[in-house]
């Protein structure tokens, strides 16, 4: 291993041993914990749906997503819904077609609340799709599949080994989420490290935080922001946001709010807590201070978020440091490393670390697939070191 390439280990073990850090984590994350990704969350809840629902909302079900680019998931589809509904609900007769299926409001209501409740189902009690070595796996409520031991791993590494020395000076570390699980969450606790989420109270809570609040600069090792929902979240018959345990029949709950609003009038009401999510995450990225923003499991697919990086990195006084860990480069991450800002941009992938504009990797080790880009990956880089990749 050349004397470069050390120096350029050395250095990403000096961001990840920052003061000032945050952590924008992705669906893979969770992957191997029994939580599938989107497009297999997507098939499934498809199939749950066609048990369960109407010939007539399966068909403008079906209709929805052949609306949508092939890559499309369930986010995607409960916007288009969304849409629709609020069309319906400004026509004089309250329906709306879908190709050749008519839907009221009431309709719609319904099958949005159903799609939102197998997408819980399915991501608290898990689900594996089959693959060409193992079978279809299906949790359900009797029989979980769901683990937490990779979340623990990682929040014990992140706030005991990697933390040596600095635990005292160190402000809480920002975990940013598009996730709607509650490992993190889980693991934390079961870590014993004090977390902060924007909720007041104990199993049940309320929302407390609200746009343009201050976060708390004490007593907490990390906060918890959850840019798209939780599994946990309720919206209330009084318009609040409840954080529930899984069972609980109250406070009682009028919509399971789980996705990021999109521009509709269905999904007004729900503004307010991913607003504040949004504003949270965009205070952090613009800060004068030097800080360190690394993704794992993060596919660059949400163009809200990467909107907020590139313009907070772009910022002539920005000094944030993003570390994208990612299996490759993607197009997103391409387009940043030529950025005048480039240099700010750590890739961490399969082939080796990518600094800026760098082609072939600037600093390549000799193999040409590495794991320190996985979840796993980025937990042993923060037991071990960089280095320990390197060996």
């Amino acid at each position: 291993m050349s004397d470069g390439t050390k120096d350029g280990l050395r250095q990403l073990d000096r961001l990840l041993a920052s003061t000032n850090q945050s952590w924008l984590l992705g669906a893979g994350i969770s992957l191997n914990a029994g939580i599938p990704l989107m497009l297999s969350l997507t098939d499934h809840v498809f199939s749950e749906a066609e048990k369960a629902v109407s010939r007539e909302q399966m068909q403008a079900l079906k209709n929805v997503r052949s609306q949508l680019p092939k890559d499309s998931h369930i986010e995607h589809v409960l916007s288009q819904i969304g849409d629709y509904r609020a069309i319906a609900d400004r026509s004089d007769d309250q329906n709306v077609r879908i190709n050749e299926s008519v839907l009221s409001v009431s309709e719609l209501d319904s099958l949005h609340l159903q799609l939102l409740e197998w997408i819980a189902h399915t991501i608290r009690c898990g689900y594996r799709p089959k693959t060409d070595n193992d079978p279809e796996e299906i949790g359900t409520l009797n029989n979980r599949i769901v683990t937490v031991a990779d979340h623990l791993n990682f929040v014990s590494a992140l706030f005991i080994r990697s933390q040596a020395g600095v635990v005292e000076r160190r402000r809480a570390v920002k975990l940013f989420t598009t996730n709607y699980d509650t490992l993190l969450e889980d693991a934390l606790a079961l870590g014993g490290f004090s977390y902060w989420d924007g909720f007041s109270g104990g199993a049940v809570a309320y929302r407390s935080h609200r746009y343009g609040d201050e976060e708390p600069t004490r007593s907490y090792r990390a906060h918890v922001v959850k840019l798209h929902g939780s599994i946990d979240w309720h919206l209330g018959e009084d318009n609040r946001v409840w954080r529930v345990r899984d069972g609980d029949t109250y406070p009682g709950s009028t919509a399971r709010v789980l996705i990021y609003p999109q521009s509709t009038k269905y999904l007004a009401t729900q503004r307010d807590p991913f607003a504040a999510q949004f504003d949270l995450f965009r205070r952090t990225l613009n800060t004068c201070e030097d800080n360190i923003l690394a993704t794992c499991g993060y596919s660059f697919g949400d163009e809200h978020i990467n909107q907020e990086i590139e313009l907070a990195l772009g910022r002539p006084e920005n000094k944030t440091t993003l570390l994208a860990f990612a299996s490759d480069i993607n197009p997103i991450l391409e387009r940043w490393k030529n950025k005048s800002w480039g240099k700010r941009v750590y890739i961490i992938t399969k082939r080796g670390l990518y600094v800026g504009d760098s082609e072939p990797p600037s600093h390549a080790i000799e193999s040409n697939n590495l794991n320190w880009w996985t979840f796993d990956g980025v937990t042993k880089i923060l037991n071990d070191g960089a280095e320990a990749f390197a060996q």
